[in-house]
C-alpha cells in the first residue's frame, strides 16, 4: 500500500520554495536597483563633464588665439598678465567705461570691461593717424567696444575679448572685421553684457 505523503515534508517543501522566490526577488530588486544607480551615476558625470567642457575652437574668431581658464578675482593695485594687452584675469573692482580714448587705459580696469563683455581694440601709439581715425570710425557707437593706444604693443592693432586674442598689420585687415562681429553683443564674457558705463574713464565717444 502506497504511503501518505507526509504534511511536514510538504510544508517544508513549500517553506523552502518561498525562500528561494523571496531571494530571487530581492536578487532581481539589488539588480534593478543597482542598474538605475548606475544610470543616474552616469548622466551626472556626463552632465559635469559637458559644463566643464574646453570652449570650442570653433567658438572664436578665425585667426584669433584663445587663453582659457583665466582668473577673475578683484584686486587692488597691479596684477600681472601673460598677454599684452591682457585678455583675463584679476582685475580691479571698478571697470573702464567703454568708449574712444586717446590716451592709454589702465589694464586692471580694462580687463573688468572684457569680463561684462567688451572687446578691447588697441593700437601702437605711433600708428598713422588715418589708421587711428578708421578705428575710431569703426568702432564709435559700439556699446560694448573700448579703443585705446598701448605702448609696446606685440603687432600695429591688437583685438582682444576675454580669453581672446587677434593680432593685426592694419586697421583694414579684414580679420576685425570678423572680431567686431562676432564679439560686439557682449555676450561672450563670463558676466555677459554687463555694465560698461559707469565706471572709471572719461572717453571720447
Amino acid at each position: 500500500m502506497p504511503q501518505k505523503p507526509d504534511p511536514n515534508s510538504r510544508r517544508a517543501a513549500l517553506r523552502e520554495a518561498a525562500r528561494r522566490e523571496e531571494l530571487w526577488q530581492r536578487r532581481r530588486r539589488l539588480i534593478i536597483w543597482g542598474g538605475s544607480a548606475l544610470t543616474v551615476v552616469a548622466l551626472v558625470v556626463a552632465v559635469a563633464l559637458w559644463a566643464t567642457r574646453p570652449a570650442s575652437p570653433a567658438a572664436t574668431a578665425a585667426g584669433a588665439v584663445s587663453y582659457p581658464n583665466e582668473a577673475r578675482g578683484h584686486i587692488s593695485g597691479t596684477a600681472t598678465y601673460d598677454t599684452k594687452p591682457p585678455v583675463g584675469g584679476n582685475h580691479a573692482a571698478v571697470w573702464q567705461n567703454c568708449g574712444i580714448y586717446t590716451e592709454p587705459v589702465v589694464d586692471e580696469n580694462a580687463v573688468h570691461s572684457l569680463e561684462h563683455g567688451a572687446m578691447w581694440i588697441t593700437y601702437r601709439p605711433d600708428l598713422a593717424a588715418d589708421q587711428v581715425k578708421a578705428l575710431q570710425d569703426l568702432l564709435r557707437n559700439q556699446a560694448y567696444a573700448l579703443l585705446s593706444p598701448y605702448p609696446d604693443l606685440p603687432a600695429p592693432v591688437v583685438a582682444s575679448a576675454w580669453g581672446v586674442q587677434m593680432k593685426l598689420t592694419s586697421a583694414s585687415d579684414p580679420q576685425l572685421g570678423d572680431f567686431i562681429a562676432q564679439y560686439r553683443d557682449g555676450s561672450k564674457a563670463p558676466e555677459p553684457k554687463g555694465e560698461c558705463t559707469g565706471g572709471v574713464g572719461s572717453p571720447q565717444a
